[in-house]
């Protein structure tokens, strides 16, 4: 075994959740000799291993334990006829119960309530001590798992599994782009460490399982805004370009109230310039001096086997545009309006057209050919733009690395997003759509 039993049972212990699985189960006249918790260590067990999740190797685990630790745990009772060890009829019994006790009522591909906590507080009591406080950030992804299931025939939903759907996952196959399968979608919320913070172990903090036919990223949108309500305050949220898309009503506005921070890659759709704002260039949900070089206006992100050199690249790019953002001057007004000041104005680049800004030193960036017409955003100091925080989430995320040099990068290996931490000012603005006053 990869985790010895006593830990499991600690885990077991702390969460609490045996005695309320148990409290959720009817009495009957027969005694049961398998309890809910030696059910579940049974199945920390068979997971611990890297068995199969069978309900027949979970039974396999407990009777495979020491005879002491069998005696101890009830799976070996004494009997009229003598010791009787547990069977598979029995570890089916127990199993159905709680099955039964913890399913919601019309069931909908979703986990139930009590089930959801449950969940929750087993992950949360795996957590070490040491480490419980070391972060708030968390990097979050989904996967595919198939259900045990055969899929139904055509035109039916007679299987052996119901709450089961149809998905898409990445192909396998040369030129295929993703695949059909039948099952589920399970999302997982990992620790990782805090910018400029001291790096933690990658633990999975939140875990939830939904049906195909439910979007992965709403149905992880509970089990994250519930980590307040447990006393564990939300940090950076960090998540690939598959969140980018998500309706805001339904992740980044939970979330933000919340106390959370997205920190995710937009989604390629939404790279690169996207029109102007008064002669400014709206890429990447900023705005941007017209002059600016087009190739420092698209710039991907990095791909997950970057070599040092090419992440110091990428980051020597960011800074680089980040000397052509137009500046925010004012925070936002009671209509959502705040003012951006030219980046030349602002003493970030050198341009002919603010003869001041010409005096600045030459490791700046300077404007070789300026507009001919100078548009409004180059002959005005200052210009209105709006800020509306209820916009789709997709334009409300940056660029990772859009924002700044020598940004740290963590890497969640258990979720496989490869992530970006940004500056905390560059966090803190939300843009969603920019449009003339």
């Amino acid at each position: 075994m990869s985790l010895p039993l006593a830990a499991l049972e600690e885990i077991i212990d702390t969460s609490g959740v045996a005695p309320r699985i148990e409290a959720l189960l009817p009495t009957g006249v027969r005694h049961r000799q398998l309890r809910v918790r030696t059910l579940l260590a049974g199945m920390l067990l068979t997971q611990a291993d890297q068995r199969p999740a069978h309900l027949t190797r979970v039974r396999d685990a407990l009777t495979t334990l020491p005879e002491p630790d069998q005696v101890r745990l009830g799976v070996t009772e004494n009997w009229k006829a003598g010791p009787h060890l547990l069977t598979y009829r029995q570890t089916e019994r127990t199993f159905g119960l709680v099955t039964d006790a913890l399913a919601r009522d019309v069931p909908d591909g979703l986990p139930s309530p009590a089930l959801a906590r449950i969940c929750d507080d087993l992950l949360e009591a795996s957590i070490p001590g040491q480490f419980k406080n070391a972060s708030t950030s968390l990097a979050v992804d989904w996967t595919d798992m198939e259900t045990f299931s055969r899929p139904p025939p055509r035109g039916t939903s007679d299987c052996a599994d119901p709450e089961a759907s149809w998905g898409h996952r990445a192909g396998g196959g040369p030129g295929q782009d993703s695949e059909l399968f039948f099952g589920y979608y399970a999302s997982a919320g990992t620790m990782t460490r805090d910018e400029h913070g001291p790096p933690v172990p990658e633990l999975a903090r939140r875990m939830t399982v939904s049906s195909c036919h439910h979007d992965p990223a709403r149905a992880l949108v509970p089990v994250l805004t519930a980590l307040p309500e447990a006393g564990i305050r939300l940090g950076d949220i960090l998540a690939d370009s598959g969140y980018a898309h998500r309706d805001a009503e339904t992740w980044a506005i939970p979330l933000r109230l919340a106390g959370a921070q997205l920190v995710q890659d937009l989604h390629p759709s939404d790279r690169g310039p996207k029109g102007t704002h008064e002669g400014a260039i709206i890429a990447n949900g900023n705005l941007y001096c017209p002059a600016t070089p087009r190739t420092l206006l698209e710039p991907g992100p990095l791909a997950r086997d970057a070599t040092p050199g090419q992440a110091s690249a990428h980051d020597q790019q960011s800074a680089e545009l980040t000397r052509h953002k137009l500046g925010r001057v004012t925070s936002d007004d009671a209509d959502g309006y705040h003012r951006v000041m030219c980046p030349a104005a602002m003493s970030k680049i050198r341009c002919p057209l603010r003869p001041a800004s010409m005096t600045l030193t030459r490791d700046r960036p300077e404007i070789l050919t300026p507009p001919g017409h100078p548009p409004a955003c180059c002959a005005r100091r200052v210009a209105p733009a709006r800020c509306r925080a209820g916009a789709p989430s997709a334009p409300c995320m940056r660029l990772v690395g859009a924002h700044g040099a020598s940004k740290p990068r963590g890497r969640c290996h258990r979720c496989r997003c490869s992530v970006a931490v940004r500056a905390p000012v560059a966090r803190r603005q939300q843009y969603a759509c920019i449009r003339r006053r």
